[in-house]
């Protein structure tokens, strides 16, 4: 593709994920992908594996997986590319054609998720970003746990970190970041539970956002959302990965 027609292609579109397109082009996402990447300890080397990544959006994460030696990879996404609300998939379309890319896509519902509907199993499943924003997250699990093979890694947000027992927090209307698709805060050991009860064997968490972060977050948030500082306090950020 000719430099000067891929950007302004990639200045028509509002991207979320930041990927790098060769050429010195570089996509302006809202989301710093390349320097968030080191928190998932996505394996360095996927030589002959199988991969999807649920909620793909742009696809940063499957081209990652792709340029990482994975054999087969799929990307997966519905509410993004369907552009109810806000995205489209015109940035993976773009981004796959400049990479000139082999990865697979499939628009397909989490609660839809299933070996025929994404043509799994798979060695490694990547669900990041996307567990608090489902209805019903044990039957999504399950569905997750259903075409994993043997590695899931997962990122999401939890609430009421410190707490022991397994519990969940609830987000009615705009309560968490004023986004309406935010449904659920589960804390780490409730993520660990419902993982288990799905199937896998071993669960670890890899990364959790730092205290000092979670701080500074808290009054941002109470500046710019109104949020009490002690309801962002004890939210934060984890990965997590878990085997068969």
């Amino acid at each position: 593709m000719n430099p000067d027609q891929l950007k302004r292609e990639v200045a028509s579109i509002d991207w979320w994920h930041t990927i790098d397109l060769g050429h010195g082009i570089i996509t302006p996402g809202r989301n710093d992908t390349p320097q968030r990447l080191p928190r998932i300890h996505m394996p360095e080397d996927l030589t002959g594996k199988t991969v999807l990544d649920m909620g793909a959006w742009d696809g940063f994460y499957s081209f990652e997986a792709e340029r990482r030696g994975a054999e087969r990879v799929v990307a997966a996404d519905y509410y993004v590319w369907s552009g109810q609300d806000w995205g489209s998939k015109s940035g993976f379309n773009l981004a796959r054609k400049a990479l000139d890319s082999k990865v697979e896509d499939v628009h397909v519902e989490v609660m839809d998720l299933s070996t025929e509907t994404v043509g799994g199993p798979f060695d490694l499943v990547l669900f990041l970003g996307v567990l608090y924003h489902v209805r019903h997250p044990l039957q999504v699990l399950e569905n997750v746990a259903s075409v994993t093979a043997d590695h899931l890694i997962l990122e999401t947000v939890v609430d009421m970190v410190g707490t022991s027992r397994p519990v969940m927090a609830l987000y009615p209307d705009r309560e968490l970041m004023g986004d309406p698709t935010n449904w659920w805060g589960p804390n780490p050991a409730a993520v660990i539970a419902m993982l288990k009860d799905v199937g896998f064997r071993r669960v670890e968490i890899v990364w959790r956002d730092p205290l000092p972060y979670r701080i500074a977050r808290a009054f941002v948030n109470q500046f710019k959302l109104g949020t009490p500082i002690h309801h962002s306090l004890r939210q934060s950020r984890i990965v997590c990965h878990a085997w068969k």
